[in-house]
C-alpha cells in the first residue's frame, strides 16, 4: 500500500541530497515544482497514488490558466516525472505506462528572442544617463562581447581565469571548457567593474565586483547571493530598456539569444555558434561540433560587434564605445 505522503517523501529526500551536493539551483526548481503540486492537489502531502494522468492532465491546464509559460509548465511536469520514477525504482510506486504522455515536456524554443539589431545597438551604446544603468549596460556588454556569454559565468569569473588577455573558464551549467578572446574595445569596460578586493581564505577571488567573494564556493550562500545579484540585473535591464524606449523585452538571456541570432544573421556556421556559446550539441539536427580555433571566434566575435556598432550608424554618428 503507498503512503499518504509517498510521493513528498522521495521529493524532499532527493532535494536534500542535492543541497548537500551543492546544486541549489536545481534543489530549488524541484522545491518550486513540489509546492506548486501540492497547492494544486490541495493536500500537504502528496502521495504517488495522486499522480495520475488524469490528475496530471489538470495540473497542466491549471498551470497555463496561471499564465505560466511552456517552458515553465514543462519544467514542473518533468521535475514530478523525475520524482514518480524515482519512487518507481525504490519500489515505492508502481510503473504506469505513458502516465506524462498527456502533458508538455519538450522545450519552446519560440519563448526565446533576440532583439532587433536596431534595438541591440541601442541597448549597448545609448547613453542612459544614469550610473547605475551605465553600469548594468557594461555589465550587458562584456556578455554580448565574450560570445554571449551567460551572466552566471561572467559573475563567477575569477581573476586566475584572465591570461594574456584571454579568459579560460568552464561553464557553470554544463563545465563545458571555453576561451575567449578580449577585445579592445571590451578592457574600459572590464577594468571599471574589476574586483580590487583581495581574495579570502576559501573563498573565489572574482575578476569582477558583481559578487562579494566572502563565501566559499559551496555554500548556500553564495547561491543565494547570486540569484539575488541575477535578479538585481534582470530589474536593472527592464529599467535600462524602458531609460532607452526599446519596445522588446530584455532579460539576463536575451544577450546570450542576441549574439546567436546576430550571428546566424551574417552567416556563421550553426556549429561555430554552438561552440562559442559552449554548447555541448545540436539537438534538433544532430551536427557534429568540430573544432575551431581562438583566432576563428575571435573574428566571428569582431564581426558581431562591428555589425551591431555600424547599424544604423548614420542616425548618430556620435555613438561610440
Amino acid at each position: 500500500m503507498m503512503k499518504k505522503n509517498g510521493f513528498s517523501r522521495c521529493a524532499e529526500m532527493y532535494i536534500g541530497r542535492l543541497r548537500k551536493e551543492g546544486r541549489y539551483s536545481t534543489a530549488h526548481v524541484y522545491e518550486n515544482a513540489l509546492l506548486s503540486f501540492r497547492g494544486f492537489c490541495g493536500t500537504p502531502t502528496v502521495s504517488f497514488g495522486q499522480v495520475t494522468r488524469e490528475h496530471l492532465r489538470c495540473y497542466g491546464q491549471y498551470l497555463y490558466s496561471s499564465g505560466l509559460k511552456p517552458n515553465t509548465v514543462s519544467t514542473y511536469m518533468r521535475m514530478l516525472r523525475s520524482i514518480y520514477n524515482r519512487g518507481v525504482e525504490l519500489g515505492s510506486a508502481p510503473y504506469v505506462h505513458g502516465l506524462f504522455r498527456d502533458v508538455y515536456t519538450g522545450v519552446d524554443i519560440r519563448q526565446k528572442r533576440a532583439l532587433p539589431v536596431s534595438e541591440l545597438r541601442r541597448l549597448l551604446y545609448e547613453d542612459p544617463k544614469t550610473d547605475c544603468l551605465r553600469r548594468t549596460q557594461s555589465i550587458a556588454a562584456l556578455m554580448f562581447q565574450f560570445c554571449g556569454m551567460s551572466f552566471a559565468d561572467l559573475a563567477h569569473l575569477e581573476k586566475s581565469a584572465l591570461d594574456c588577455n584571454v579568459i579560460r573558464y568552464n561553464r557553470i551549467k554544463t563545465r563545458t571548457p571555453m576561451s575567449v578572446e578580449v577585445l579592445d574595445t571590451a578592457k574600459e569596460m572590464m577594468n571599471q567593474l574589476r574586483n580590487s578586493q583581495s581574495s579570502r581564505p576559501g573563498c573565489p577571488d572574482y575578476l569582477f565586483s558583481i559578487l562579494s567573494g566572502d563565501k566559499k564556493r559551496k555554500d548556500e550562500g553564495a547561491y543565494r547571493e547570486y540569484q539575488s545579484a541575477l535578479r538585481r540585473f534582470n530589474n536593472n535591464l527592464k529599467d535600462l530598456a524602458r531609460t532607452l524606449h526599446l519596445q522588446s523585452p530584455v532579460t539576463s538571456y536575451t544577450l546570450r539569444h542576441s549574439w546567436a541570432t546576430t550571428a546566424k544573421y551574417r552567416g556563421v556556421s550553426i556549429e561555430m555558434i554552438s561552440e562559442s556559446l559552449g554548447h555541448k550539441s545540436i539537438k534538433t539536427t544532430q551536427i557534429y561540433l568540430k573544432g575551431f580555433e581562438l583566432k576563428e571566434r575571435t573574428e566571428v566575435n569582431k564581426g558581431n560587434l562591428s555589425y551591431v556598432r555600424n547599424c544604423c550608424v548614420g542616425r548618430n554618428k556620435s555613438v561610440k564605445f
